[in-house]
């Protein structure tokens, strides 16, 4: 079963950390070609144990006029948008009661512009794109519905598998050797297993990488955060691998509730079967019941 006592991944752990704001600008200048020198400018806003879907968002941080919501995705998931929605509410929700802005007020208050990314670096050949919420406006068949939304939400998504987005890695040398140090334990995982992998990877990491005094410093739970990060993908391959072998069986597509009853019985948490099968979580539920 999926280890669930790290909540952090490695990803935020570098980026996300208040102690480590000299990398946090670093990839905020990276991924807007600007060129702020005091980190100190940085104002962490991450929401500590709120779960959406069964994941915190990665990072949030306020620079000026700007509320940056950053996420790291190893599987490509096209609902991005509204993920970031529920969570841009919470944070706006925070910010206004931090500020004790008052928003019943006759006078317009002043809110940071969102900013909103997605770092890819799953397995799956995927381009830099923009992800729109007006993409998930659909009727039950699928169809996009032809009506103009007054929310709209756009998500941009980078590429960060190492080889990728080269100018972004040679401005944010962090970001490029953690890519470096992704792709190595992946290299190795096709010849030993993922413990060692790791293992492995961490030693080779070259000497003059800055990312390496801190990672070899906190070896095991940077291991353990890797380990956690690989079995969960794996596990959920798996699951829609079965839900494919399922749907093939009868000459069709795997259903989402197909999906979602075999994350059930295997007892995934019920945000994570609502993350993974598209569900609604109340249809989740009645699910679950049916099967007990």
């Amino acid at each position: 079963m999926i280890n669930t006592k790290y909540k952090d991944r490695l990803f935020s752990f570098i980026f996300g950390n208040p102690e480590r704001k000299d990398w946090t600008l670093s990839l905020y200048n990276a991924v807007n070609r600007s060129s702020y020198t005091n980190p100190e400018d940085i104002e962490i806003m991450t929401i500590e144990d709120v779960l959406y879907m069964g994941m915190k968002n990665d990072m949030s941080f306020l620079l000026t006029d700007f509320a940056n919501m950053y996420e790291q995705q190893s599987t490509y998931n096209p609902n991005m948008p509204v993920r970031k929605l529920m969570y841009a509410a919470r944070l706006y929700d925070r910010y206004i009661h931090m500020k004790k802005l008052n928003i019943y007020s006759t006078k317009q208050v002043c809110l940071p512009v969102p900013k909103l990314v997605t770092f890819y670096n799953g397995k799956e050949q995927r381009e830099d794109d923009m992800l729109e919420l007006k993409d998930a406006f659909r009727t039950e068949d699928g169809r996009l519905i032809d009506a103009e939304s007054d929310i709209q939400v756009r998500v941009r998504m980078i590429n960060i598998n190492y080889g990728r987005n080269k100018e972004l890695m040679s401005a944010c040398s962090p970001l490029s050797e953690y890519a470096w140090l992704i792709e190595q334990i992946r290299k190795n995982n096709e010849c030993m297993d993922i413990e060692a992998a790791i293992d492995s990877a961490l030693d080779d990491m070259p000497e003059d990488f800055g990312l390496k005094k801190l990672l070899i410093a906190n070896k095991a739970e940077v291991k353990q955060m890797c380990i956690t990060e690989y079995n969960e993908a794996e596990t959920m391959e798996q699951f829609r691998e079965e839900g494919r072998k399922e749907g093939r069986k009868e000459g069709r597509k795997e259903s989402k509730e197909e999906t979602a009853v075999i994350m059930l019985k295997d007892n995934l948490e019920i945000d994570k079967v609502v993350m993974y099968s598209g569900l609604p979580k109340s249809r989740v539920l009645e699910l679950q019941r049916t099967l007990h």
